[in-house]
Order: C-alpha cells, then sequence, then structure tokens
C-alpha cells in the first residue's frame, strides 16, 4: 500500500477503535475504506461495489461499531453473509475490531449449527449478529431474535445470497427492520437484481465502485486451444503437471462436473478436492480446512461455492471453461496474484466455444494471449502432492479445547518438532490440525498415545 493512502486517524472515530486499529497495524486505509467510510460514518446508505480481499469487512465492521450504544444490550447491527465461513470470518473481524469496546458481544447465527445453543445466546442479549438468511429468518420467526433496535443492516456478498436463493429469506428479514435504519450493501457484481433490492431499501445511497484490474505483471493470463472433451481434461492434466502449483482452483459450471474432474484428478494420483452447493456443512467444513492448511493441492469449485472464501494465496487458477457470465471471469483469476505475489490463470477453449471467447476479449477490452499446451510426454511425471496432511481430533471447543493445547500434545516428550505443525483450526465439536506428510504417522500416534485436558482423544488420518 502507498504512502498516500489516508490514514485511519484523518476518520472521526472513538479514539478506543483508533487505537485498536493501530494496534491490529492498520494504519493506512485500502481503496475501498478510504472511500466508503466517510459516507457510511455520516450515516448515509452506501452500495459498494468490492471483491473479497479488498478490506471490505473492516470499513463496514468500523461503520458498525461506531454506532452502536454498548450499554444498550440488543441487537444494533446485523450482517447477513451467503456461508458460513464468510460469516464466521466476518465475525472474528468484527470481534477484533471492537476489543477496545467494553463487552461488545458479537453472536454468530448460521445453519448447519444446532438451534439450542443459539437460542440460549440470544436469550442473554447481543449488540451485533452476524448469520446467513436463513437461519436468521428462523430465529425471527421464533420470536428469538428482535430487531427493533437495530441501527446497522449490512448485506455482505448480496449478489451471492441472491444465487444462492436467499431472496425470499433476505426480503422477511428487512421487513422486520426499523424504516430510519443505515443499510450497507456490499456486491461483487451489482445486477439486475441487486440494483432492484437496493431500489426498495436504501434511502438516497452513496455507491462507491472500486475499478476491478489486475496487474500483468503480477497475473499471467493464458489461453489454451483443445480440440474437444476428452482433450480438455488432458490439458488440464498436462499444465498441472507443468507448472506444478502448489495451491490452485480449477473452476467449473456445473456441480456435475466439479465432481467429475475432481474425481478423474484424484484417480491421476494428484490430490484434488470438490466443493459446490450440494455439499452438507460439515463435509464443507473439512474441504476447507484441508485446502486451506495445504493439505490438498488443487480445489475444484462452481463461482457460487469458491466466493467469499479465504482462499487467497493462490498460485494458480484454471478456467475448465470460461464462465458463463463474463464478468465471472475477472473474479476468478482476481484470486491469484495477491498481495504482491504472481499469479497464472489458465482458460481451456474447444472451437465450439470460440465465440464464447470473442466476447469475453470483447468483455476486458484486451487481447488474451493464446499458448501451446506442454507436450503430451509431461504426463509421464509424477504428479505432486502437498506438503502437508491433516489430523481430525473428536474434541474441539465444546471440550475446551484450544489451539495451544492439541500443539503442546504434538511436541511433547517424544514428539515431533514445532516447525513441523501447520495450521490448527477447532470447531465447535472437532479439530484439525495439519502436519508435514512425512511426520503424519508419527503425529497421529503422539495424538492417540498422549492426554489433552487430562482425557484421550480419538485422532484419525482425513487427507490422502
Amino acid at each position: 500500500m502507498s504512502d498516500s493512502s489516508p490514514d485511519f486517524a484523518t476518520l472521526s472515530l472513538a479514539p478506543e477503535l483508533l487505537a485498536n486499529l493501530a494496534s491490529l497495524g492498520y494504519h493506512a486505509m485500502t481503496p475501498i475504506q478510504a472511500e466508503s467510510l466517510p459516507p457510511m460514518l455520516a450515516g448515509r446508505d452506501v452500495i459498494a461495489r468490492a471483491k473479497t480481499g479488498s478490506g471490505k469487512t473492516a470499513a463496514f465492521g468500523l461503520a458498525l461499531l461506531s454506532r452502536l450504544s454498548v450499554a444498550d444490550f440488543r441487537v444494533q447491527g446485523l450482517v447477513l453473509c451467503p456461508t458460513r465461513e464468510l460469516a464466521d470470518q466476518v465475525a472474528g473481524e468484527i470481534r477484533r475490531l471492537a476489543r477496545s469496546l467494553p463487552n461488545v458481544k458479537v453472536l454468530t447465527l448460521c445453519g448447519g449449527a444446532p438451534l439450542g445453543p443459539q437460542l440460549a445466546s440470544l436469550a442473554h442479549g447481543a449488540h451485533v449478529v452476524v448469520g446467513t438468511p436463513g437461519r436468521v429468518e428462523e430465529h425471527l420467526r421464533k420470536g428469538s431474535l428482535a430487531l427493533a433496535a437495530l441501527e446497522t443492516l449490512v448485506l455482505d456478498e448480496a449478489d451471492r445470497m441472491l444465487d444462492m436463493g436467499f431472496q425470499a429469506a433476505m426480503e422477511a428479514i428487512i421487513a422486520a427492520t426499523p424504516a430510519h435504519r443505515q443499510t450497507l450493501l456490499f456486491s461483487a457484481t451489482y445486477t439486475d437484481g441487486i440494483r432492484r433490492i437496493a431500489e426498495g431499501l436504501m434511502r438516497d445511497p452513496v455507491t462507491v465502485e472500486m475499478a476491478e484490474t489486475h496487474d500483468q505483471a503480477s497475473i499471467r493470463q493464458h489461453v489454451y486451444r483443445v480440440a474437444d472433451e476428452p482433450e480438455r481434461l488432458d490439458a488440464l492434466r498436462r499444465l498441472l503437471l507443468h507448472h506444478r502449483p502448489r495451491s490452485s482452483v480449477v473452476f467449473c459450471n456445473t456441480k456435475r462436473e466439479t465432481d467429475e474432474v475432481a474425481e478423474a484428478l484424484n484417480d491421476a494420483g494428484f490430490s484434488a478436492l470438490a466443493l459446490h452447493g450440494d455439499l452438507e456443512q460439515r463435509d464443507r467444513d473439512r474441504i476447507l480446512v484441508l485446502f486451506a492448511n495445504g493439505s490438498a493441492s488443487i480445489l475444484v469449485a462452481t463461482d457460487v461455492a469458491a466466493r467469499g472464501l479465504d482462499i487467497e494465496a493462490l498460485d494458480a487458477v484454471f478456467n475448465y471453461r470460461i464462465a458463463r457470465e463474463l464478468e465471472v471471469h475477472v473474479h476468478r483469476i482476481g484470486r491469484t496474484g495477491r498481495a504482491g505475489g504472481s499469479g497464472m490463470a489458465c482458460t481451456l477453449v474447444t472451437e465450439q466455444e470460440a465465440y464464447r471467447l470473442e466476447r469475453l476479449v470483447e468483455f476486458l477490452g484486451e487481447p488474451l494471449e493464446e499458448a501451446s499446451l506442454p507436450p503430451r510426454d509431461v504426463l509421464a511425471r509424477e504428479p505432486f502432492l502437498p506438503a502437508m496432511a491433516t489430523l481430525q481430533l473428536d474434541g474441539g471447543k465444546k471440550q475446551k479445547l484450544r489451539p495451544g493445547d492439541i500443539l503442546g500434545a504434538l511436541t511433547g516428550e517424544g514428539g515431533i518438532a514445532g516447525s513441523q505443525v501447520g495450521r490448527i483450526r477447532v470447531l465447535e465439536r472437532s479439530a484439525y490440525v495439519a502436519v508435514r506428510r512425512d511426520v503424519a504417522a508419527a503425529a497421529l500416534d503422539q495424538l492417540g498415545n498422549g492426554r489433552l485436558k487430562g482425557r484421550t482423544f480419538r485422532a484419525r488420518r482425513v487427507s490422502r
């Protein structure tokens, strides 16, 4: 970020929030923060077109927190997110931003989790609720959630919520909010559906749009011609074996194709996971943990499943087909080459799709470089495997497990080195720990023979 970026200290934020931002290392604002925070802090409704990774969560989080009356223990801020994973990320960021404010309670309400604990938490009150539309609407119907005191409504990844069929739930929730609230709408795209929602619920909104551009020096983008459908998979394998990216996403246009491509890659010796909307929540949790901690090299995903997820540091993106909506192509390739790193985007095209390629080039306003596929003899190379393996324990937050407990058990007497342990993720009733592949068996023995919190937890390997 350049030194000319505006500083958070120039904003009319409470001293406690400014001091906390400084302690978190937040000094200069990102472009979306610099453009959207002044009108949001002034109480204006805002429509912001911004993608994941732009700093938008801190932007609306600060705006929301600046309006809180901490002494009033009622729900004053509501953030709606399309997925449980994004809701967890947003809630975590808001808690970090609020840690200098006394006793601010941030509660997540998402599907895929039991209702009972959520009902108990709501009974004790909360200042901010972050949740998915289906579960939030369910609590409204049950009368366990009241929004009469709501000051700020945030729709995060609004386009994705429409894609996932949440329009009716969103409308029911909005109808239960006070007319005088502030509404903040964040969306990566601005479709007709988003425009209709915005016109119906916002008052004279300020529109903030961040131009989405990619530095050609940081993202190498190439198009590869393939003869037919069988050669499409063959071409993907050749590109993977030639470039050998440590982490990559293969974007498919349908759930069925996602499963088929992931299965074919695994049969060929790769480590691939399929992510789409038909998965159960526990399976989504497991897949995302494995990919994020380096225990799987390739994520094969639909666009709807992959948006809004924390999968930013990618070496490569592969478009198995051109996206149905051309604007989505930009979001796909924007997954790689982040934070000053370099990345690669490869798009496979058959002759029957030539017209779509022409439309994409016209949409982008610049030519796409066509390249030759790696030679067929690259298929003789050994498929690469991820550096890490993941172990799962049958205990989590409910059993009072913390990451430090798991790390201590692994590195205790006769254990493995701390440098051989990767990410540790503790969920409600289970925990995942990544370890180097070559010490996975020793780590599993260490966990199986040791004790955590005075008891033994069953552990198993859940990655290839």
